[in-house]
């Protein structure tokens, strides 16, 4: 189980050497990402014997609590922090796409509790339309019976016209012969008793026959005033006709408006779309030249590698070969001088020192080893992956490679250093066995080769590497930067445009709603109209025609007032014809 850990190094005298070197756990790995506290646990750790005192480490224990392999943690913490901090990136990117769902969801509902709204309202403007139309039917039967009952009123008012005109015929023929006798009276007629009795019959017989009018008036009255209540009825309902009239009007308006509205979003919109592809295709552009500079960079640090390879190389040559001179050179006359057991006792030293750099340059090529599986997986990924997402495993693959050039470089260090320990070691070890009676094969230095100066012509060149990579890598962090930006611009872009089709929608939606609605209240209004128009024609000619029996009557009252007037006359010309007794006796 992998611990995190801290040296602690308790010092020791000047005869008992170096002091005991511990490890204080501090924390524990359970998963890739997660780790938990521990309790304070002290470990022996001879092994980080060579790192600073309150250095922090990455330990790994076996199930008996034994260190089983040591590294820094310095570069693994830094990676651990960047992907925690990926991780928090991630999930802020998911709170927001949360957040947004939720706006829209509820966006959504509060337009489906609208329209509800608007068809509840629709719906009861429909019942209470549908109310007056029975209310506008039942006012109709009842014009019905009212033109029933004014037909009959002009039926009786004609009858009684017809009989008026005959009364006043046979009152014109009295009277033409009332003016018969004037003249014959006038000659020295006179009326006997029986002809003046006769006369005076038929006058009260003419004045009976004259029909009383008061009764036609009344009746007509009544015809009038039901015929205004019928109006007053109408009166409010064609009010209302003419405010959705007005309704309607305005909803064109309206219809009109938001066409206008989604004609110019349409047009922006086409014109966002456009500048989105033409950014797509600079930044498919833009991360072509990064995968071919990254590409660049590989070969690069393929030289570099091999270069570093030459060069450990040369160093194993230098350790291993007695022909060639590198490195610091013992002091063999010292040596020798040395005690035996102090030069035994300096020999075991550096054998210690060497198996636990040994170990530590074995656990560290085992580092580099996985490092490398990881790049090369990622560039399996990325080779694999679309665009958008090669974006992400891109920093990935960077900072791996960070971590494995630090690790490398660190480990060529550990390299030269273990060969020259081993060198090191090797000669104190040939004096010794000299001095212990051993025969040692002794070093020609007539046939020495010095290989400085070429190691100095390969740093060169890693030198020179080296800094054209970190130009590079300079030049693609800003590529990164650049092809960053310039994704979350389209991101945006893409967000703006999801939301203006949804803007769109809505409005389309709702340019429908409003058309469907102003096409049904065009209809419900025409309806309305056709219903209503008929019963005022209607009232209208009703209207028409009790003022033409109005007229009438007050045409037959005249004449009956003139009958009446002339039975008048003749009742008082028949009243001087009897009166005159010497016209009677002569």
């Amino acid at each position: 189980m992998l611990y995190l850990a801290e040296v602690q190094k308790q010092k020791g005298g000047l005869l008992s050497g170096g002091g005991k070197t511990e490890l204080k756990l501090l924390a524990c790995q359970r998963t890739d990402q997660n780790w938990s506290t521990v309790s304070e646990e002290v470990i022996a750790g001879e092994d980080a014997s060579k790192l600073n005192d309150g250095a922090l480490v990455l330990a790994e224990l076996n199930p008996n609590r034994q260190v089983q392999r040591i590294q820094e943690a310095g570069r693994p913490l830094v990676n651990i922090l960047q992907n925690f901090s990926r991780q928090l990136e991630k999930f802020k990117l998911k709170e927001d796409e949360i957040d947004q769902w939720k706006e829209s969801l509820t966006f959504q509902a509060q337009e489906l509790n609208r329209r509800e709204m608007e068809m509840e309202a629709r719906l009861e403007q429909l019942q209470n339309m549908e109310d007056e139309l029975q209310q506008l039917e039942q006012e109709k039967q009842e014009v019905d019976t009212s033109r029933g009952e004014i037909e009959r009123l002009h039926t009786e008012i004609e009858r009684n016209r017809q009989e008026l005109e005959g009364a006043w015929e046979h009152l014109r023929g009295e009277q033409r012969r009332l003016e018969e006798r004037q003249a014959d009276l006038q000659q020295g007629t006179v009326l006997d008793e029986e002809q003046s009795r006769v006369m005076s019959e038929l006058l009260d017989r003419l004045s009976s026959r004259i029909p009383a009018t008061e009764t036609v008036t009344q009746h007509l009255q009544l015809a009038f005033e039901l015929i205004e209540k019928q109006q007053a009825i109408l009166i409010p309902h064609w009010e209302q006709l003419q405010q959705q009239k007005t309704g309607i009007a305005q909803q064109q308006e309206e219809v009109e408006r938001l066409s206008q509205i989604l004609s110019d979003r349409q047009n922006a919109s086409q014109q966002g779309q456009n500048s989105l592809v033409q950014q797509t295709a600079q930044l498919q552009i833009s991360t072509a030249e990064l995968n071919t500079k990254q590409e660049y960079i590989q070969i690069l640090k393929e030289q570099l590698r091999n270069q570093e390879d030459l060069y450990q190389q040369i160093h194993t040559l230098a350790s291993t070969s007695g022909d060639v001179v590198f490195g610091r050179q013992v002091d063999v006359k010292a040596l020798q001088k040395m005690p035996l057991e102090e030069l035994q006792k300096i020999v075991q030293d550096l054998q210690h020192k060497l198996e636990i750099d040994a170990s530590f340059v074995h656990d560290q090529e085992q580092e580099l080893k996985y490092k490398q599986e990881a790049i090369e997986e990622l560039q399996n990924k990325i080779n694999q992956a679309s665009d958008h997402e090669q974006i992400n495993l891109q920093m990935e693959l960077t900072d791996e490679n960070d971590l494995y050039q630090m690790l490398n470089s660190s480990l060529v260090g550990q390299r030269r250093n273990m060969l020259q320990h081993q060198k090191f070691l090797k000669q104190h070890q040939n004096v010794l066995l000299r001095r212990q009676g051993h025969i040692v094969a002794e070093e020609k230095e007539g046939n020495q080769i010095n290989l400085e100066p070429i190691l100095l012509q390969i740093e060169t060149q890693r030198q020179q590497y080296s800094q054209e990579i970190q130009k590079l890598e300079r030049d693609l962090e800003q590529m990164r930067a650049g092809i960053e930006l310039a994704q979350g611009m389209i991101d945006n872009q893409t967000h703006d445009l999801d939301e203006k089709h949804q803007e769109l929608k809505a409005i389309e939606e709702n340019l429908l709603s409003l058309r469907t609605a102003t096409a049904q209240c065009c209809g419900r209004v025409n309806l309305y109209e056709e219903a209503l128009q008929p019963i005022q024609d209607s009232l209208d000619g009703l209207r028409q025609k009790l003022q033409g029996i109005g007229e009438s009557l007050d045409r037959f009252q005249e004449t009956g007032a003139h009958q009446l007037q002339a039975i008048a006359q003749m009742r008082y010309t028949l009243q001087s014809l009897t009166s005159q007794p010497e016209l009677l006796a002569s």
